[in-house]
Parts: structure tokens; C-alpha cells; sequence
């Protein structure tokens, strides 16, 4: 399971994949943590899954990491008398309180907090944004508007507020017992969708309390007004571009992204690209060239995963689309250019003795052409420090707890390894050499550097760096 690729695959299951064997296919194909959508999957469903992926795990002795994604609100209109209507551009379309079958002048909102926060002037996008109404009047049951763009508008569709922030938190009630059950089977990250405001992860973390990493989604413009808060908060987040490029400009969305992805390197903070990446692999075994150019630019500017989502949840090729993915970020690492962008989108290291010898401990292997980073981690503080400067050396990242290594999985260039813990310095040195040689990354003769918090243990307390040479028989000697 040594992989020849820094960034990671993240691949949503579904009815397509979540079986054992297909499960496994995905892993050696280059999935390094699996999500499980929680719009789709019921508790039963989730509780499954997770013991598949766990006996995948099992069997590949490689850890893998698990993402639970919450779903959210859901804001729908209602339902229509027959089924559908046609909305015209000009036309006036009135959403209301009363819960009658809507008609081509007026449909139920059935969401009090719209009717609270819509002003005039403001727009409402319906169906992924292919309806634009503006309102015009508000008032506590009516919202009258004026359609932008037209089209045929069915029960249940989804509504979109670019431009309101609701009064409302990210989970919902159903959320809630989502979480529970996902943390209750140790899931590796909780994904938060609709995040609109700092608030919202605080009230994640003080549920989630240490068990699992909180990963933010970036899906609302009014996250984005308030992007450098919410990030120093979360553990990590995804640049989930689908429903951002329904709420904002979809022209906007690339530099969104690559302004994102450079926030996530100053901050030390493991960031995911999602949506759309190989969509056409839903249904057909190649990308277009379009969409390779996609992933490759995600890989370039040094995102830590890329997200697979229907392609692995429900399309005809699941183990294809990783696979495809898998190819293209090893293409993209080996490309002549590839060092020298990364190095580019560097950032000073912040002025704390573990980032310094995070900064050190990589020109130190670069200089010194070592064979890996052998980095321990308690937390898995250390490891993302590790990864923040994008060393073009391998890390290794050990750790003795298995929740630790399970969420580094997401993290950018971390080969992650369960371990018992050293009991001393050299029990230290001799372990990573004797790794660093058993995964593959270091043969006799080689040296590593190693990178730990003194006492041992000590969780974000790295203030060591030792080179080591690897001995005949994997042992170590500085």
C-alpha cells in the first residue's frame, strides 16, 4: 500500500461500492479515505460500511481513513397540483406559507427562517441555480418574486440564498443523531456542510470533543466572507465547488479555489477539492481532457486530497475513476515542473519551536539527499506540520495511536504507520530506521531524518531532528 503519490484520494462510497470487495478494489487502487454521505446513507447503512472498510483495513494492514458527511439543512419548495410548472422570465412567482399544492403563480417554502431573512433585492436560486427568481416584496408568510431565468419547476426542488444569511446553525436535528452515530463508530472526520459562520464549527467541536477531526465544507458565499475565521477553527476543510459555483459567480470559483488552497498551507490546515473532477466517469471509462486538466491543477497547487464523489458512489466505474485518478497525480508529482510550483506556495513557518524544526527538518533531507522523514506524532500535530512544508522527500509518520493515523490518511504526503511507543531515544532511532526500511522507503547504508517531541510522547511538543543511518538488518545508528 506504498503509495507513489503525495496528495490523497478521497472516494465517496455508495450502491456502486460499498461492498467488501469492491471496497477493497478502491484501496489498492489509490483510495486513501472513503466518505460516506449521510443525504443518502441510514445509520444501518453507515454502521455497515464502516465494518467493511474496517475489515478492508484489516487485510490491506495499511490504515485507512473515514470521512461521515452531515447533510445539512435541506431548503425545498413544495409540491405542485400537477407535479411541474413552467416558470417565465418576467413572470411573478410567489412563495408563501400556506401548505396548498403550489400552481404556476405560487408554491409552499416550507422554512420560516427564509421568510425572516430574504430582504428585497435579494436572489433566490431553485434547482442547482437553473432558476433565478429576485424578490421583490416580503413580508412574514409571502415572498414575491420577480423570475430571472425561467424553466420547468418540479416538487421538492432545492432553494439556494446567495445573498441571505440565515438565522439558522449547520446541523439540523437529524444532523445531530447523524453525528452520534458516526462518532460512535469512529469515524475519522465529520464533515459539516452549510457552514455560514465561525459559530458553526465551534458548536461542532464542542459535540465532537476530540474524537474525530471536523473538516468545514466551503460551500456558501457567506462562509467565504468570513473564510480566515472559520479556518483557523476547523481541522481541515473541503472547497466544495458544485454548490459554490451555484451560489457565487461560477467564474469566480477557480481562483476561490486557488486562494483556498494557499490559505490551507499558511495555516497548516489539510484541505480537500471536491466535486466534478471526473464526472463523465459516471458513465463513461475515460475523463475528458477537461476534466484531467482539472485534477491535474488541483495536484499542482498542492491540495492535500481530491474528491470522488458520484463517480465512486453510483457510477458504472468506480475502481476506473480512482484508478484514472490515482495515474494522473503520479504524472502530475513526476512532472519536471512540479517541485518548483510547490516550493513556490511556501510559507514562513510559524514562530514555534515544532514548526522551525518542521522547516529545518526538510531542508535538512533535502540538502542532504536523505531516503525518508520519519516523523512521530502523538496528535498528528507533528505530521501535518510535517506536510504543511511540502518536503519533496517522503514522510513517515508513526504514531502508536490508531486514531491518529486513520486521520492523517487525509493529509498531504503522510505515509502513515501504527507503532507501539519507543520507550527511549535510541528504541526511537532504531524503530524509524527499522520502518522507514520495512515500508519500502530506505534500504541498508541510507539515512533518514527523524523528528519527535522530547520527553517522548508529549503530544505537539517536536523539538527534536536526529539523522540516521539504516543498518544491515533495519536497525539505526546516528
Amino acid at each position: 500500500m506504498k503509495r507513489m503519490r503525495r496528495v490523497k484520494i478521497l472516494a465517496t462510497l455508495g450502491p456502486a461500492s460499498d461492498d467488501e470487495a469492491t471496497i477493497e478494489k478502491l484501496a489498492r487502487a489509490g483510495a486513501d479515505v472513503f466518505r460516506i454521505n449521510m443525504s443518502h446513507a441510514s445509520h444501518e447503512v453507515l454502521a455497515r460500511t464502516v465494518s467493511r472498510i474496517r475489515k478492508v483495513e484489516e487485510k490491506t494492514g495499511h490504515p485507512i481513513g473515514i470521512l461521515v458527511d452531515l447533510q445539512g439543512p435541506k431548503l425545498r419548495v413544495g409540491m405542485f397540483k400537477d407535479g411541474a410548472v413552467m416558470l417565465e422570465q418576467g413572470a411573478k412567482f410567489i412563495l408563501d406559507t400556506s401548505e396548498a399544492e403550489g400552481d404556476q403563480s405560487r408554491v409552499h417554502l416550507p422554512h420560516p427562517e427564509i421568510f425572516q431573512s430574504v430582504e428585497a433585492g435579494h436572489r433566490l436560486l431553485l434547482d442547482d441555480g437553473k432558476i433565478q427568481l429576485k424578490a421583490t416584496r416580503v413580508d412574514d408568510d409571502t415572498i414575491e418574486t420577480e423570475v430571472v431565468y425561467g424553466g420547468k419547476l418540479s416538487n421538492k426542488k432545492g432553494v439556494s440564498l446567495p445573498d441571505t444569511l440565515l438565522p439558522v446553525g449547520a446541523l439540523t436535528e437529524k444532523d445531530r443523531l447523524d453525528l452520534d452515530e458516526a462518532l460512535k463508530n469512529e469515524a475519522d472526520w465529520i464533515a459539516l456542510s452549510f457552514v455560514q459562520r465561525p459559530e458553526d464549527i465551534v458548536e461542532v467541536r464542542k459535540l465532537v470533543q476530540g474524537r474525530a477531526g471536523v473538516l468545514a465544507k466551503i460551500e456558501k458565499p457567506q462562509a467565504i466572507d468570513r473564510l480566515e475565521e472559520i479556518i483557523k477553527l476547523c481541522d481541515a476543510f473541503m472547497i466544495a465547488r458544485g454548490d459554490l459555483g451555484v451560489e457565487m459567480p461560477i467564474e469566480t470559483v477557480p481562483g476561490l479555489q486557488k486562494r483556498m488552497i494557499r490559505i490551507a498551507r499558511r495555516y497548516g490546515k489539510p484541505v480537500v477539492v471536491a466535486t466534478q473532477m471526473l464526472e463523465s466517469m459516471i458513465t463513461s471509462p475515460m475523463p475528458t481532457r477537461a476534466e484531467v486538466s482539472d485534477v491535474s491543477i488541483a495536484v499542482f497547487e498542492g491540495a492535500d486530497a481530491i474528491m470522488l464523489s458520484a463517480e465512486s458512489a453510483s457510477g458504472d466505474y468506480p475502481v476506473e475513476a480512482v484508478e484514472m485518478m490515482n495515474k494522473v497525480a503520479v504524472s502530475v508529482e513526476n512532472d519536471s515542473n512540479y517541485p518548483a510550483i510547490i516550493r513556490s506556495q511556501a510559507t514562513e513557518p510559524e514562530a514555534t519551536a515544532a514548526d522551525a524544526i518542521s522547516a529545518a527538518t526538510r531542508q535538512t533531507a533535502e540538502t542532504l539527499d536523505l531516503s525518508a522523514i520519519v516523523t512521530y506524532t502523538s496528535s498528528g500535530s507533528t505530521g501535518i506540520r510535517a506536510a504543511r512544508e511540502r518536503p519533496s522527500k517522503p514522510i513517515i509518520a508513526v504514531s502508536p495511536n490508531l486514531k491518529t493515523v486513520r486521520r492523517l490518511a487525509l493529509v498531504w504526503g503522510l505515509h502513515c504507520v501504527q507503532t507501539a511507543e519507543a520507550s527511549n531515544l535510541e528504541a526511537m532511532v532504531d524503530q524509524a530506521c527499522n520502518i522507514a526500511f520495512k515500508e519500502g522507503f530506505a534500504k541498508p547504508g541510507d539515512r533518514v531524518a527523524i523528528t519527535a517531541g522530547v520527553p517522548l510522547g508529549t503530544p505537539g511538543a517536536t523539538n527534536m531532528l536526529r539523522i540516521a543511518f539504516v543498518g544491515q538488518d533495519g536497525t539505526g545508528s546516528s
